[in-house]
């Protein structure tokens, strides 16, 4: 232990939270901050926005972890890409931007949780986004993440825009704003034609700040704890070990997939399963990798005749070289375009506040592995926002190298079911209205053939995949399956706490990048409050 490598905070993974934390923390030129990162700093896909097709399968900058085959996926074993390198996931998603709704962080503060109701966190979402759209009562203006409304709208949207009005969903112009319900163009974390990630937004304007140390290819192996309290984190650099020691806090932020894994490679967790392996318990925590979520997500598939509708004929041979062109020029186009650039927030039975249920649009046709398909046409996935069903992640073994076991139990509640079919009932109304059928739609899959609930969804288990937003698995609260305080602090062990989505009790309705990144932000506060 020297002064050299001692600092006043860690914080263990470069990602959607981390980077955010990182940055926040290392604002006061008095304390040292280290970030750890196990990816690189780069890669040239990640700066081209729709570079996330070049980037869900590919191990330089991506886990590629996989869940275990189960009922619910109809044996199959399920993607669950995860960044690895700055940025973290923020740097290879789809750069949607979705808060969530007030009443998803309302549940959290009444799940015993205080300082963590809409109120508490809007101030937050407005400090961390620089969106010059909406209502200044909502929105930020500001911010170091910069938020843009691509414009990607063609005939396909206003068809659905009016499909929707058919059913009574309303254009909504601001999702992130005074309410979430209806269809919109969907914001993204986009600026000037480039990827907006945490790493763009938060590193590197401060990469230089004397007092902040950022390591890359820096695997984190374990969390030396002594008589209850984080003293240091063992990490691996080109195969050398390294310690560096924290004088105040060791902050976990790798995710809701790799929190779990290096607490428990620590000792900290179910000692059942700790002592199977080998590895001496620390401490007693029965939540860790427990509470896993996902958006369990079917994609139907529309052929759609009408000329220009989709990008699928301009995304080859000399139509290809077009987008290029437009996007070098303009910073638009489909090389421009987040995953599912349309969506639809909605209710999918009466008597509901909010929605309960999305519905999102690619307007592209493609085959599995993001290959584009030769017909035009659309992609449009539905799920449930908020599931109820809870899976786990655990190690496999004390090799911090080895994938976790990841288990989402996807569909084991009822409800999930229940809205999941209703949803893709919605998506079929939708496709098949008046409007959309100006334009010459016809439905690939399901399929006309597939009708009844169980036809449907076994449909659903033989082709559903997540759409990556994994949850939950260090969660916060005060039950006895809580990982964290509402402070973010591990129970039970001093100076250690976990941020980033892992710590989320329940799903927020959307996409979970912008609520990371606030969770960043709001362990900032929670920390330096403390100091």
């Amino acid at each position: 232990m020297s002064a050299q490598n001692t600092y006043n905070y860690i914080v263990v993974g470069a990602g959607s939270a981390g980077s955010a934390l990182a940055a926040r923390l290392s604002e006061d030129p008095a304390s040292r901050v280290l970030l750890l990162e196990a990816g690189g700093k780069s890669h040239p896909w990640s700066v081209i926005p729709i570079g996330y097709a070049r980037m869900i399968d590919n191990p330089a900058v991506n886990w590629c972890y996989s869940s275990e085959p189960e009922v619910s996926t109809n044996g199959r074993r399920i993607p669950v890409p995860r960044g690895r390198m700055l940025g973290g996931s923020s740097s290879i998603n789809g750069l949607v931007f979705v808060r969530g709704q007030a009443r998803d962080f309302d549940t959290w503060a009444q799940l015993g949780n205080p300082g963590w109701s809409y109120a508490d966190v809007l101030p937050v979402y407005k400090r961390l986004e620089n969106y010059s759209h909406g209502s200044d009562q909502f929105r930020g203006r500001s911010g170091p993440l910069k938020v843009t409304l691509p414009e990607v709208r063609g005939p396909l949207f206003d068809a659905l825009v009016a499909g929707c009005a058919e059913l009574g969903i309303p254009h909504n112009q601001d999702y992130n704003g005074a309410t979430q319900e209806g269809i919109a163009l969907s914001q993204a974390t986009i600026a000037n034609g480039r990827r907006m990630s945490t790493a763009r937004g938060y590193l590197k304007p401060n990469q230089h700040r004397a007092n902040l140390n950022i390591r890359t290819g820096a695997l984190t192996s374990k969390i030396q704890i002594d008589q209850g309290r984080a003293q240091a984190v063992e990490y691996i650099v080109d195969g050398q070990s390294h310690v560096a020691y924290a004088s105040e806090d060791i902050i976990l932020s790798a995710g809701s997939i790799n929190s779990p894994q290096l607490l428990e490679l620590s000792g900290i967790g179910q000692p059942e399963h700790l002592q199977e392996l080998g590895i001496t318990v620390r401490h007693a925590l029965p939540g860790v990798g427990e509470n896993l979520r996902d958006h369990y997500a079917p994609r139907t598939r529309w052929e759609i005749s009408a000329k220009g509708a989709t990008f699928n004929d301009s995304g080859r041979g000399f139509g290809l070289l077009g987008q290029v062109f437009q996007y070098l020029t303009e910073g638009q186009g489909m090389l421009c375009m987040p995953a599912a650039p349309f969506r639809a927030f909605v209710k999918t039975r009466d008597g509901l506040d909010d929605p309960d249920a999305l519905l999102g649009w690619v307007p592209m046709l493609y085959e599995p592995g993001y290959k584009l398909s030769n017909k035009p046409g659309a992609t449009c996935y539905a799920h449930a926002i908020r599931p109820d069903s809870t899976g786990s992640v655990h190690i496999a073994d004390s090799n911090p190298n080895t994938p976790p076991s990841i288990r989402f139990n996807f569909l084991s509640a009822s409800t999930d079911i229940d809205t999941t079919l209703r949803a893709v009932r919605l998506a079929r109304s939708i496709m098949k209205s008046k409007a959309l059928n100006g334009l010459g739609t016809r439905e690939l899959a399901p399929g006309e053939s597939i009708e009844s609930d169980d036809d449907l969804l076994d449909w659903v288990k033989a082709n559903a995949e997540t759409t990556y937003h994994p949850v939950g698995t260090c969660k916060m609260g005060n039950d006895p399956m809580a990982v964290v305080d509402h402070k973010l602090r591990v129970h039970g062990i001093e100076n250690l706490r976990v941020a980033d989505a892992s710590v989320m009790p329940t799903m927020p309705s959307g996409n979970t990048n912008a609520p990371s990144i606030m969770i960043g932000e709001r362990a900032a506060d929670f920390i330096l409050e403390s100091a």
